[in-house]
């Protein structure tokens, strides 16, 4: 990994994206684009940057871990936006950006002057995305959003409940953040496609409420999903008390039979084929489905009988789908992703040796890649302003009025 101006790689190599956004949605989706070659510009405020900088463990301020897995690929640049001079350089930046991606809401945006119609009359081919808690077109257009109030708001915790939870519980990972940061990528690639082919612009919007309630309500319509009802909502197998990591003699597994060859294989190395083929509600899918919390309860107490060394040898022998139940040190070593160099160790210029956790994508053409570290605070102000057009002077005059203030002194 390097920072000494690396030769663009990857499919949006080209492709320059202003990122105002903080904390972790914005900044997961910019990483991405990052990762697949687009020069990503990083907007941060006056006073620290991006909150997130010292959010969880870190060896020095502002650049904290949670930080360091959410902006490699990125450039960063400070600007206080409140100054008039700080929105100008903006503007001038946006002139010749592809993309603009923001997650304040967008009454803030308007505040600023940096709404839709005052950037794309500096750039009309622009592409300007908000990432933000609910669509513009609802009463909720106002709220303050953050993951946890998502995962509430999409019924997340009420379904731990259903599926045997002691108590309503959100994910233990951001995960509206995470999908809603993918969401953004999906929708700012298909513009970027879209413009290609039309020369054209425009402003999206990517409401995390209505990205969840997509993926919520995908799996748990069910019966609801006709009109009248054919039966109730909530997908059976999901929510069943039973889905979960199976109990062994010492540990526990994840195993999941699903179609009749691999049940007839999980019974055949549990030494209890006859069950499958003497109890009528084994013994096709939809009469599985119809018993689903019978064959899980049953399940489970076939998983404690052997140890869980043993059960990976039958089941991995007959190709039944089952996988340890990692915990986050034994997942840092699992073989496989040891194997395909998954977690890299890495020399950071400033923070010194990290681990940089890999790109999920292979591709046989325009790999994407990790080529610059996460950034200090506007550590590449001087030279972003300086591609803008700004002479070393005018530079100086905007960090000497606070316009676009330094990065911190190592």
């Amino acid at each position: 990994m390097t920072d000494n101006k690396p030769t663009p790689s990857g499919p949006l190599a080209g492709v320059r994206v202003l990122d105002l956004t903080t904390v972790l949605m914005g900044p997961y989706a910019t990483q991405i684009l990052g990762d697949f070659g687009a020069d990503v510009i990083k907007v941060e405020p006056p006073g620290g940057g991006d909150g997130v900088r010292n959010v969880g463990p870190s060896r020095h301020p502002g650049m904290a871990s949670i930080f360091l897995h959410a902006n490699r690929n990125k450039r960063s640049v400070s600007l206080d936006l409140k100054q008039p001079a700080g929105r100008d350089a903006l503007l001038r930046l946006a002139a010749d950006a592809d993309v603009l991606v923001y997650n304040i809401r967008p009454q803030a945006m308007a505040r600023l002057a940096l709404s839709y119609e005052e950037v794309s009359a500096a750039n009309p081919d622009i592409i300007y995305v908000g990432t933000y808690g609910y669509s513009q077109r609802g009463p909720y257009a106002a709220k303050p959003a953050y993951d946890d109030l998502i995962q509430g708001a999409a019924g997340i915790p009420a379904l731990s409940l259903l599926a045997g939870s002691d108590e309503p519980r959100y994910t233990p990972s951001a995960l509206a953040d995470r999908i809603c940061g993918l969401a953004a990528v999906n929708a700012i690639t298909a513009a970027l496609y879209w413009r290609e082919r039309t020369g054209e612009g425009q402003s999206i919007e990517v409401p995390m409420f209505e990205t969840m309630a997509q993926i919520i309500l995908s799996d748990h319509l069910c019966g609801e999903t006709f009109d009248p009802p054919v039966g109730p909502a909530g997908y059976a197998r999901i929510l069943n008390t039973h889905r979960r990591p199976y109990a062994t003699r010492d540990g526990h597994l994840c195993v999941l039979p699903y179609n009749d060859k691999q049940w007839r294989a999980f019974f055949r190395a549990a030494d209890r084929l006859e069950l499958l083929e003497s109890d009528p509600r084994f013994g096709s899918l939809e009469e599985r489905t119809r018993h689903i919390h019978e064959l899980y309860r049953l399940l489970a107490d076939i998983m404690r009988t052997r140890t869980t060394a043993e059960w990976l040898e039958r089941l991995e022998a007959e190709d039944v789908p089952v996988m340890p139940m990692h915990s986050i040190e034994t997942l840092m070593n699992d073989p496989h992703l040891q194997a395909v160099g998954f977690l890299q160790t890495v020399e950071h210029p400033t923070e010194g040796r990290i681990r940089s956790i890999g790109i999920p994508s292979s591709w046989s053409k325009s790999q994407p890649g990790v080529a610059r570290h996460a950034p200090l605070a506007g550590e590449h102000g001087r030279e972003i302003l300086s591609e803008a057009g700004y002479t070393e002077q005018e530079i100086d005059a905007l960090v000497a009025a606070g316009a676009a203030p330094p990065p911190p002194t190592r």
